[in-house]
């Protein structure tokens, strides 16, 4: 698996195949989708929703996107914030988005991609890494539960006052 940021063009456009591939990742995620609320309707999620989300987290300043391929193919997408977005005192860096296409669940490559993350955290000095998951997300909270991280409190989401829990894992 090769990682590397998203890089959006000089007028942050990107480039057609790679949105096309995004947002057949985005839409393999039915289920998750359907849970979050993110698109108006997760059957059909179209490329300038993905386009439109995918900008506003890059113009946060201390956000990355990371892109994950395999045999050429984005199989991966991953959100990062140094910092979480409402509480600039928080030390540590949070993942605010790891999404795998359903294609590939079960094959490690969230499982990976998370330990790159927690990688690069750790090389620059940080000393841990939040998320939060939604309420209802069973296998998210099975999954990070099983990378080893650990709930630590329940409080609602900043964007849409969603019910979540928040998990920290030191590095």
């Amino acid at each position: 698996m090769i990682v590397e940021p998203l890089v959006a063009g000089e007028d942050g456009a990107l480039p057609g195949p790679l949105l096309t591939e995004l947002t057949e990742l985005y839409a393999s995620n039915r289920e998750f989708q359907q849970l979050s609320g993110d698109f108006p309707d997760p059957g059909d999620i179209r490329p300038e929703q993905v386009a439109a989300s995918l900008a506003d987290e890059l113009a946060h300043p201390d956000a990355e996107v990371l892109l994950a391929r395999s045999a050429g193919h984005v199989i991966g997408v991953s959100v990062t914030r140094a910092h979480h977005p409402s509480d600039p005192d928080d030390p540590d860096p949070w993942i605010g988005l790891l999404m795998v296409h359903a294609r590939d669940h079960r094959a490690g490559f969230g499982r990976e991609l998370a330990e790159i993350i927690e990688k690069r955290f750790r090389e620059v000095g940080r000393r841990g890494v939040k998320l939060a998951v939604l309420e209802n997300n069973a296998n998210a909270l099975a999954f990070w539960s099983a990378l080893g991280y650990e709930e630590i409190d329940r409080r609602p989401d900043h964007r849409y006052g969603r019910a979540t829990v928040v998990m920290r894992k030191g590095l």
